[in-house]
């Protein structure tokens, strides 16, 4: 068995999230000899606020490209939610950038109640929190299986301490009504779809099955979109799938891999 990475996994978190999210993950390709890079998103974690709030799909884009630019190969693309939209539209306008596709519980269509149950947890947090036992029961009401796993170092992660009180690493500008209004245009949609349909690299769609984003029609519409796409719904997962069931995510993204990028080195 050689010893030199099979590629590159170029993986991005979704909205609220860090790099942190895809830590067991990483270290999973990692062992399997995929070279993976994770980055915080403009906004999130240790990346910078922007001056201008702007965190418009075009904006994310230009951040991926940028990203991309420094790999030193043409990577395979691993986005959950708002990193696998960036993803799948960047993708679709220009098939240079990457050699394949997994999109984590995000179509070109996600369920409007669901979306609107993200925003409302993302919205729960502005004010911050007084300790780290109410950020834990916080989440505990948006995903009971993530509350069950997550630990104060875990946390820590994800929220910064000021003024005596935890507030979410994520600049609340995200949530303005210019950054949500582009994110939920039906320009958005039609933009989203026209780019499903012009992938032609590998693809596969990892949904929860008890995901609220996306539905059983919205992930039919994408399969139609974009033909050599392959469906996996990974079994009481939800929309955070790589946190609820990393086992089961991970095996099924390596197999995906194995099948469509085998070993030629």
């Amino acid at each position: 068995m050689g010893t030199e990475p099979l590629g590159c996994a170029l993986l991005l978190h979704g909205g609220g999230q860090t790099r942190h999210s895809w830590r067991t993950t990483g270290a999973r390709l990692a062992a399997s000899r995929w070279s993976t890079v994770a980055a915080d998103t403009r906004g999130h974690g240790d990346s910078e606020w922007p001056p201008d709030g702007d965190y418009s799909t075009d904006v994310l884009i230009a951040d991926l490209r940028a990203v991309i630019a420094t790999l030193p190969e043409k990577p395979v693309l691993i986005g959950a939610s708002m990193g696998g939209m960036t993803s799948l539209i960047a993708l679709g306008e220009d098939s240079t950038i990457a050699r394949g596709l997994v999109l984590v519980d995000i179509v070109p269509q996600p369920d409007p109640d669901g979306i609107d149950e993200i925003i409302d947890f993302m919205q729960s947090g502005l004010d911050g929190f007084e300790t780290l036992d109410h950020a834990a029961a916080a989440i505990g009401v948006y995903s009971p299986s993530q509350a069950r796993r997550s630990s104060f170092d875990g946390l820590r992660k994800n929220l910064r301490l000021r003024d005596g009180r935890w507030y979410w690493h994520w600049d609340p500008r995200i949530l303005s009504e210019p950054n949500r209004a582009e994110k939920q245009s039906r320009q958005r949609y039609l933009r989203a779809c026209a780019a499903a349909a012009a992938i032609r690299v590998p693809t596969l769609l990892v949904r929860g099955s008890r995901s609220h984003v996306v539905s059983h029609e919205g992930a039919d519409e994408l399969l139609s979109l974009i033909p050599r796409a392959e469906r996996i719904d990974i079994a009481d997962a939800g929309h955070m799938i790589a946190g609820d069931d990393n086992d089961q995510f991970c095996e099924n993204v390596l197999s995906f891999l194995g099948r469509e990028f085998p070993s030629t080195r």
